[in-house]
This record gives C-alpha cells, structure tokens and sequence, in this order.
C-alpha cells in the first residue's frame, strides 16, 4: 500500500495512464479487426480503405509506447501483403 504522498500520486498517475493504454490498444484491435474481416470477405477495395485507416492507428500506439515499434510495423507488413495478395 502507498504511504507516501508521491507514491499515492504515482498509483493515481499508473491508474489513469492504464486505463488510456487499454482504450487505446482496444481501439487499435478494432482497427485491425476490420482490415481481418475486408480481407476474410475478399473485397479488395474495403480491406485497402481499412488498412490506410489502421495504419496510422497501429504507428501511433506503437509511439506512444503501447505498442513495440517493431510489433506495430509486423502487424502493418503482415496486414499490406495479405491485402496485395488478394488481387493475384
């Protein structure tokens, strides 16, 4: 339990920076999700507006430090080559 006066501001700082992590990943997955689902249709023409829409979703958590910047640009590469996969 936090007894000092700056180790009860700093749980009330990881509480609120926690919950605006999880917003914000959610809101990524939801982001990804549906590129997954324009791709799993096959229209080629949504999963590229959902994509271009994702992408800078996925860089900016990935700035923002929720995110490793290398598990961001993964997800992108992954989501574009199956997306360009789609008209061949």
């Amino acid at each position: 339990m936090a007894n000092t006066k700056s180790a009860k501001k700093a749980v009330r700082q990881i509480t609120r920076r926690t919950a605006n992590n999880k917003t914000r990943r959610s809101n990524m997955r939801t982001y990804l999700r549906k590129v997954e689902e324009a791709i799993a249709t096959g229209d080629k023409d949504a999963a590229q507006a959902a994509l271009r829409a994702a992408e800078p979703v996925v860089a900016r958590t990935a700035q923002l430090g929720i995110l490793h910047r290398r598990a961001a640009s993964r997800k992108v590469s992954r989501l574009s080559k199956r997306v360009g996969a789609m008209g061949a």
